[in-house]
């Protein structure tokens, strides 16, 4: 069977990791990236040679014409993801793309609609999905191993305001929001999807320090079966990185410190957890699913209740913390 044809859409930071594991998967290739950045080809092509062959263009558009692909991957500035990947499925291709999917919850809707209609695989390359830590939560939790969840936490400190100053993440024109629409957003992943209900209700609050886009947001929320939950997002440290996370149950509790499980027992009784399910990465599973070999694990639906719940939490800050209804979307 001949390769899955891949076009890349955009090759900063994030497209060079998927390069790398693309690297490593016999079934697919990279034939063609678009990328207007010189300084970004350079860098590109400086850390993988082979792609030295590989035709760059300027416009996506101009390589979705020219170049006979499978499917794309897009790691572009948010507020383009919309419209790439709609020309991308309009072309008959499948679509991978970086977190978030897009940036309103119009356009979620719209796109989630149009993958369905095709019939072609569409996955939002939201990591934890794919690490074993937090895959062993989600499933821990379907399975009842603690109990009725009652209660969820997360926190993550990040230098995330000064290490993006002069960046298209702090330009909502590109980036679509701050730090909760960014980095922040894995965090509203991994809540929205380990809990078996949607969040249906946010109260939040923003710092922005004179900045276009958030930077900090505290934010409490409910789920439609009477779980509750906090998500502390603070982009204003000096802390290069920390976060925690917690689930409560009537069981038991998880607790994740970086990256490291433990769970404490109905008795009290803490220990690591050791045994946990194997390991992936969005664009080995985007690969095995075009093959038909796999499901895929980040899906476009979880990723519209990321959005919904992302511009309630700016509806609720904009109006002082006032509690507001999540969107109930049809998934």
């Amino acid at each position: 069977m001949s390769k899955i044809r891949l076009g890349l859409i955009g090759s900063g930071g994030m497209a060079r990791h998927h390069i790398n594991v693309l690297q490593g998967v016999s079934e697919a290739e990279l034939v063609a990236i678009t990328e207007p950045s010189q300084d970004q080809r350079s860098a590109t092509v400086g850390r993988f040679p082979h792609l030295q062959s590989a035709p760059f263009f300027d416009d996506y558009r101009e390589m979705l014409e020219k170049v006979e692909l499978d499917g794309v991957i897009i790691v572009t500035p948010h507020t383009l993801h919309f419209e790439q990947a709609m020309a991308a499925l309009d072309k008959g291709l499948h679509v991978m793309i970086e977190k978030p999917m897009v940036c309103t919850v119009e356009h979620a809707q719209i796109l989630v609609k149009r993958i369905r209609e095709t019939g072609k695989v569409g996955l939002i390359a939201y990591q934890r999905h794919y690490i074993p830590v937090y895959r062993y939560v989600y499933e821990g939790i379907r399975k009842g191993e603690i109990g009725e969840p009652h209660f969820v936490q997360a926190i993550n400190l990040q230098n995330w305001m000064r290490a993006t100053t002069n960046t298209w993440r702090q330009d909502p024109e590109l980036s679509g929001g701050g730090q909760i629409n960014d980095t922040g957003s894995h965090l509203v992943d991994f809540l929205m999807w380990i809990i078996d209900a949607p969040a249906i209700k946010v109260s939040a609050y923003m710092q922005y320090f004179d900045r276009k886009v958030d930077i900090n947001s505290a934010l409490a929320f409910e789920y439609a079966n009477g779980t509750i939950g906090n998500l502390s997002i603070i982009g204003s440290t000096t802390v290069g990185w920390h976060e925690e996370i917690t689930a409560v149950g009537s069981e038991a509790s998880y607790l994740i410190r970086h990256d490291q499980l433990e769970i404490c027992d109905a008795h009290g009784n803490r220990y690591k957890q050791e045994q946990l399910p194997p390991g992936s990465q969005p664009v080995i599973n985007f690969v095995n699913a075009i093959l038909g070999h796999e499901d895929v694990q980040s899906k476009p639906e979880n990723a519209l209740r990321i959005t919904a719940f992302t511009e309630a939490a700016w509806q609720s800050a904009a109006e002082g913390g006032v509690p507001k209804p999540i969107a109930q979307l049809q998934e």
